[in-house]
């Protein structure tokens, strides 16, 4: 049954091009759509998924990040009168306006915390460190950014909203999910920077004792702390990453990309293997007419449909891993694992083997007597 299947699939070779042309065009379709859209969710909570706290305090009702409003910092210290609060510490997330050396401007998002407590700094540095945030007016940017903002080395002087900045570290592969570039600054540097009164903040970082219930210091820091909403870090992530993928709609166009890609292939791989099946329509006669059952049949084209699905899977996935190297320099966050591997290797034979189902039809009902016919 194979030999027959991989002759009836080589025999036209012009034909087996387009077979696996139509194949992995739709395995790179997929391949790259779902790793745009796992590395964009991905991007949109990294700072919440990096902060390295347990629970996260925010005005009453801020559904996700980008949304968090300044309130009263005498809520810090509530907060930390709470039992089972192990640290407190607060965190900014604002837009400024950066100016760069040469005069030109740019939007930049300014991550504010208070360096040496490990929560809320940057979790990739490539050179310099946190600390060196305590020099004033020292910022951290991330290496992906520099033409962006204009500089090349630490030392660099730059201005942030009016106020002077220096670059004093570089993080590295901290993208942003939108054009703006993170910033991270001292919390103190970070008040100036995005126009925060400095009797405000606009989020706490909470780190629970390691003995205490987080459920409970949850629901205690919102039944002592009026006026503010309490979130587990899964829970402000997952909030977070919902606005953004669905709300707005840029996660289900990247998804119906990739659906796209597969109906694409279906057809494709469908109409080569239809046409394939009947030029050998009377081969499949011969083999009904010496009682071969219908099930053989049904072998050989199923065998025609998952060699298809290989070779245009393995074509598929050089060709994807080709678009993702050469998309990484220019900022496109694209994530690929062995779950979206396996998974489209598991789509690309499911959508081939579905495709052969429609020649398997026109078999099925193939009448034996064309064998004599002329």
């Amino acid at each position: 049954m194979f030999l027959l299947a991989q002759r009836n699939l080589f025999h036209d070779r012009i034909r087996l091009a387009a077979t696996l042309a139509g194949v992995s065009f739709a395995v790179v379709l997929v391949v790259v759509e779902l790793g745009l859209y796992f590395g964009f969710t991905r991007s949109i909570s990294n700072l919440i998924d990096n902060s390295g706290t347990d629970l996260w305090v925010t005005a009453e009702s801020v559904p996700y990040l980008e949304l968090g409003a300044p309130f009263r910092r005498a809520k810090l210290y509530q907060v930390k009168s709470v039992p089972g609060v192990a640290d407190v510490q607060e965190f900014l997330h604002r837009p400024a306006l950066w100016t760069r050396p040469d005069g030109q401007q740019t939007i930049i998002q300014v991550v504010g915390f208070n360096p040496g407590f490990g929560m809320g700094g940057p979790w990739q540095l490539a050179e310099g460190s946190v600390r060196d945030l305590k020099i004033p007016d020292g910022v951290i940017i991330d290496r992906n950014y520099e033409s962006k903002l204009g500089v090349a080395s630490i030392g660099d002087v730059v201005e942030i909203a009016g106020h002077r900045a220096r670059v004093v570290a570089f993080s590295e592969g901290i993208r942003s999910f939108t054009t703006e570039p993170y910033v991270f600054a001292s919390a103190e540097n970070a008040h100036n920077f995005g126009s925060i009164a400095d009797d405000r903040v606009q989020f706490l970082l909470v780190k629970i004792e390691p003995s205490a219930d987080a459920q409970a210091v949850q629901q205690n820091i919102v039944d002592r702390v009026r006026g503010v909403s309490v979130y587990t870090t899964s829970e402000f992530s997952r909030m977070t990453r919902y606005h953004w993928t669905f709300t707005t709609g840029a996660g289900i166009a990247i998804l119906l990309a990739a659906a796209l890609g597969l109906v694409v292939g279906f057809v494709v791989v469908a109409q080569t293997i239809y046409a394939t099946t009947i030029d050998h329509i009377k081969e499949f006669g011969t083999l009904k007419a010496m009682g071969a059952p219908n099930s053989c049949v049904y072998k050989v084209i199923l065998i025609q449909a998952t060699i298809a699905a290989l070779l245009g899977y393995g074509a598929g996935l050089l060709a994807s891993l080709l678009v993702v190297h050469y998309a990484q320099p220019a900022g496109a966050p694209i994530l690929i694992n062995g779950g979206i591997v396996f998974s489209t290797f598991v789509v690309t034979v499911l959508m081939c083997m579905g495709a052969g189902l429609v020649s398997i039809n026109k078999v099925t009902r193939l009448d034996p007597a064309i064998v004599f016919k002329g």
